[in-house]
């Protein structure tokens, strides 16, 4: 495997073409069985500045193009940790076609520990899409992902957990497009075939001319066949969630014929739709004896916020039937903070 390092370097915005010129000779070399990390370096005019780690591996036989891109929260551990672990036991000479990994999207977070946002410019990459040329550090970054790694991915997979206040469940999600049927149908085959139990279908809303926010909605809005995981939580590297991480990974390449190492779906999958939300309308400190994964009946009381003396100031009640696929699980709550994700579930 020959092995190749690359950093590049944004100095001014204007710049932005150079990297994605360097990107594009990096990812269009006809050198295969080979690996080549680069670093695509940004600053903005706020005088941030920061880099993109981008890895591109390429197979010994020529095939689709995969990207996988972590740390877009740079608080979320078990996508990061997951990704080293591909970085390291990808034989590129079994491997057909190309991956590009992004292991740690928002390195600004990640080494600040900071939950969700880029703690430079105060904004959450994951709500930036598709970014801003001209922009702070994050909406750069964003614009360069939606200009330059999303047009050449054939599967775009968008890989978190739960940040440092979030329980929640293991799940493969997708975007039910109408308006693209294979690629919906085919985002939907390999979230089934990817091992997970949970396989969770979101409503798609937007306009082609909407912003998209969210890294892997960009994705689907401009046509590409694209997922995401959810997997771990609470600001920890559990071990297991690593591996289904890296499992799913590895079941969706050999899905689409890229890398022979899966093991094949879950025999036990449960589908899911219908998604509501709680949100809080206090701030002050949360309480709920329920966790991601539990069942929950329209009504139930599945939690409460009270001031700093005790005083009871809401009480939450569950909007629907079904199972809590994500919920605060630490005591500070502000008002419009999301408190729980419930969804419709059915074993299939």
């Amino acid at each position: 495997m020959k092995v190749f390092f690359l950093t590049v370097f944004l100095l001014l915005t204007p710049l932005v073409s150079s990297t994605q010129n360097v990107f594009q000779k990096a990812y269009k070399s006809k050198v295969r069985s080979s690996k080549e990390n680069i670093r695509i370096n940004f600053s903005d005019t706020l005088g941030n500045t920061g880099y993109l780690p981008i890895s591109i591996i390429k197979g010994k036989t020529k095939g689709p193009t995969f990207t996988l891109i972590a740390g877009v929260h740079g608080y979320e551990y078990p996508p990061i940790i997951a990704t080293q672990k591909l970085l390291e036991e990808i034989k590129t000479d079994e491997l057909r076609g190309t991956l590009i990994i992004i292991p740690i999207a928002n390195i600004a977070s990640f080494f600040t520990r900071t939950p969700f946002i880029n703690p430079q410019d105060q904004k959450n990459l994951n709500n930036a899409f598709p970014g801003n040329e001209e922009g702070s550090i994050t909406e750069q970054i964003a614009h360069f992902i939606t200009t330059t790694i999303i047009p050449v991915s054939d599967v775009f997979l968008d890989v978190h957990g739960g940040d440092a206040c979030e329980d929640l469940i293991p799940f493969v999600c997708y975007y039910n497009n109408t308006t693209k049927p294979y690629q919906t149908a085919q985002a939907k085959k390999l979230s089934i075939q990817s091992g997970f139990e949970y396989v969770v279908s979101y409503p798609y809303k937007i306009t082609d001319t909407d912003p998209a926010k969210y890294a892997f909605k960009q994705a689907v809005q401009d046509g590409k066949i694209a997922l995401s995981i959810e997997c771990g939580k609470l600001g920890n590297v559990q071990n297991e969630n690593v591996k289904l991480i890296t499992k799913g990974v590895y079941n969706m390449l050999k899905t689409m014929k890229m890398y022979s190492n899966g093991t094949g779906p879950h025999k036990n999958i449960i589908s899911c739709d219908n998604q509501t939300y709680i949100s809080a309308t206090a701030k002050g400190i949360f309480y709920s004896e329920f966790k991601a994964g539990d069942s929950v009946s329209k009504n139930d009381i599945v939690g409460y916020t009270t001031n700093e003396f005790g005083v009871i100031l809401e009480k939450h009640r569950a909007t629907n039937d079904g199972i809590i696929l994500y919920m605060l699980s630490t005591p500070p709550v502000n008002s419009n903070d999301t408190i729980m994700c419930i969804s419709t579930c059915k074993n299939n």
